[in-house]
Parts: structure tokens; C-alpha cells; sequence
């Protein structure tokens, strides 16, 4: 139980308490039995000791309720001219949220036969306060109307509660679901780059292997050739440390040899997605240098996904652009988004897989589905490294 709970329980309780002593005040709601008896200590006790339970409502429910039944009861007997049961109304009311919908049946059936109790015992104490005939009946059906309504108000309640306890935990699963799968995506990920990074890595042991063996047989008769041998193996094992370093940390799957993404691999991209039936407008500028290997996947596997994920979710269009500037290679994809979002959710595995591709070689990724279009933008800067 919170703080804020206490406080409104407190505040409940007076509230309660004030609008009680108002009533005995004024002797009654409408015209005043002339044998009603007037507030005196005695009743302002007997309102206190009826209201006052409602302090440990949530904690102690049924105890509460039986409280103020017994507080009220006892008003009534002393003819006190309570005409509405404020105290009991509010105990029901918490009765019903806390313990209407309790799978445990026999706290149900007690809290349901505490409050079925009290009319009799209502109707007990209007006889002993000498009450007959009209009087009583008109007294017990405005109580049991009243205890009824409180009753509804507090199931009517706890529903609307349980109904938001279930929603919160839909979105947690939901939102647990999504972590998963974005788990699972880098997880993959990071698998294809390891893939691709032992590719590089044997690609370079073979040259260095070919180049060594070269220095060593032409070192006494053409010592020039044998020092660009050496040459050769020196810029071979540097550059393959610089991919290394972009692509450690990585472990994911791929199916099929990386692909360059000089401007010629690229076209033959877009060219198998047009055989595909997807209609692309494509505008390609070629590099002007030779791009780092690890920059070159990227950008062919970014626009790969991207094409996929276009001829899958689209409505079979797609405009792309590839740009080789003088730092970084950028790509931007867009396409006519599908009018519901599952096709959003459809692409949330590849483009997290994307991302962490990009963000692994220094640049960025980013997506927007809106106005009837989704659009995808990279830039993969080629002296990024991975970190």
C-alpha cells in the first residue's frame, strides 16, 4: 500500500465522517422525525467508530465493512436520524472491488453474505428503535437499493481494473516479444559479418602465403621484386587488420559469397528484383576509389535487404539512390507503404540487422513509415570503424 493510498483513504474517511455529522445535524435528510434523538457525544462517537474503519479498507476489507455495519447498526437503534449510510456504501463499494472477483469462492460467498446480512439486522434495529409498519419497509428498501448500487460500483471497478492489468500486460509481452526479436536480429547479424570476416581474413592469408613464397624465391636474383613482395604483404596485413577491426564482435549467418558493391554488382541487384516483377527507379553515381571490402558488403547487403523487404511489404515500386561521396558511400530507398502496420512489423527483423551493420562500420541507418511511404536512408563513412 503507497503513500498516495493512505492519503486517500484518509481523506475518504474524513470526507465520510464530515458528511455523516452533517446529516445527524440537520436530523435527518428531509423532514425530521420528531422522535429522532439529537447529536450529543454519544453520536458523534458511535459516527467515528463508524467511520473510522474505512482507514484500513484495502488492507483489511471485510474487517472494515463489518466496522461501520456495526457503528451504523448501532446509530439506528438510538434512533439517530442517519438517514443514508455513507460509512457502509463506501466498505461495500472496496468489498466488491477487492473481493468480488477473488478466485478464492469462500471469501467471495463471505463478503457477498456480510452485506446480504445486514438488512436483516437493519430491519432489527428499526424495530428496536420502535420503528413499524411503512417506516420500516420504506428504511430497509432505500438501504438495499443503496447497498446494492455500491455493490455494482465496486465489481463495475475492479473490472475496469483487471481489464487495464491485463492490457499493461499485454504491452509488456509485446514489448518483451520485440526485445527478443531485436536480440535475435544482431544476434544474426553479427553471424553473417563473422561469416564475412573469416572470408577476408583467408582472401588475405592466401595473398600473404603467394607473396612471401614470391619474396623468398626471387631475393638473390632480383632483390626489387622480392622488396615489392614484401611491399605487397605489408599493405595486405595491414589492411585486412583494419577490417578485422570493423568486423570483430560480430557472429552471424549468410547464405551465398559477399558481393562488391561496385556500381556493375549493384545494377545486377536491381536488375534481378526487375526480373522479380518490382518496379525500381534507381539512380547510382559509381566511387571514384577503391572502397574498403567491409564498406562494400554493407552497402550490397543494406540495399539487398532493403529491395527484399520493398517486393515483400511494398505495393511493387521502389526508388533507390546510391551516392559515392568523397567520405562515405550513402543509400536511400523508398517505397509505397502497405495501409496497415503489419508490414512495418514484417521489416523490424532486417532492418535491425541493418542498423547494426551500419553502426558496426561507424555510420548510420535510419527509417520512417509515413504518409504512405516508407523510406530508408544509410551512410556508411569508409574510415569508420566498428566499435
Amino acid at each position: 500500500m503507497t503513500r498516495r493510498d493512505q492519503l486517500v483513504d484518509a481523506g475518504v474517511t474524513v470526507s465520510v465522517l464530515a458528511a455523516s455529522l452533517l446529516v445527524l445535524v440537520l436530523d435527518g435528510i428531509g423532514t425530521p422525525s420528531p422522535d429522532a434523538t439529537a447529536l450529543d457525544a454519544t453520536g458523534v462517537a458511535l459516527v467515528a467508530a463508524a467511520c473510522l474503519p474505512l482507514l484500513v479498507r484495502r488492507r483489511a476489507p471485510l474487517a472494515a465493512y463489518l466496522g461501520t455495519a456495526v457503528g451504523t447498526a448501532a446509530l439506528l437503534v438510538l434512533r439517530y436520524p442517519l438517514d443514508f449510510p455513507f460509512s457502509c456504501a463506501v466498505a461495500i463499494y472496496t468489498l466488491a472491488a477487492v473481493y468480488g472477483g477473488d478466485p478464492r469462492r469462500g471469501r467471495r460467498w463471505a463478503a457477498r453474505l456480510a452485506v446480504g446480512a445486514f438488512v436483516p439486522v437493519a430491519a432489527g434495529a428499526y424495530a428496536a428503535a420502535g420503528f413499524r409498519g411503512h417506516g420500516v419497509v420504506s428504511g430497509i428498501g432505500a438501504w438495499a437499493l443503496t447497498f446494492a448500487g455500491a455493490w455494482l460500483a465496486g465489481e463495475l471497478s475492479r473490472v475496469r481494473r483487471e481489464r487495464i492489468d491485463e492490457l499493461e500486460e499485454r504491452a509488456a509481452r509485446a514489448a518483451r516479444e520485440i526485445e527478443r526479436e531485436r536480440r535475435l536480429a544482431v544476434a544474426e547479424e553479427r553471424t553473417r559479418i563473422a561469416r564475412e570476416l573469416h572470408d577476408s581474413a583467408g582472401h588475405a592469408v592466401n595473398v600473404i602465403l603467394v607473396q612471401a613464397g614470391a619474396a623468398r624465391l626471387t631475393h638473390e636474383r632480383d632483390p626489387q621484386r622480392s622488396l615489392r613482395a614484401i611491399a605487397t604483404v605489408e599493405e595486405v596485413a595491414r589492411s585486412t587488420i583494419v577490417e578485422m577491426e570493423r568486423l570483430v564482435r560480430a557472429l552471424r549467418d549468410d547464405d551465398g559469397e559477399p558481393v562488391p558493391a561496385d556500381p556493375g554488382a549493384l545494377e545486377e541487384l536491381l536488375d534481378r528484383h526487375r526480373v522479380d516483377g518490382l518496379r525500381i527507379d534507381a539512380e547510382l553515381n559509381g566511387p571514384d576509389r577503391a572502397l574498403p571490402r567491409s564498406v562494400s558488403w554493407a552497402a550490397y547487403r543494406i540495399l539487398q535487404e532493403s529491395l527484399t523487404n520493398a517486393a515483400r511489404h511494398g505495393c511493387g515500386t521502389a526508388r533507390v539512390a546510391v551516392h559515392f561521396r568523397a567520405d562515405a558511400v550513402e543509400i536511400a530507398v523508398s517505397n509505397p507503404a502497405p495501409a496497415t502496420p503489419a508490414g512495418v512489423r514484417g521489416r523490424r527483423h532486417g532492418i535491425v540487422g541493418m542498423r547494426e551493420r551500419a553502426t558496426l562500420l561507424g555510420g548510420t541507418l535510419e527509417t520512417a513509415a509515413e504518409q504512405g511511404e516508407f523510406r530508408l536512408r544509410a551512410r556508411l563513412p569508409y574510415d569508420g570503424v566498428g566499435r
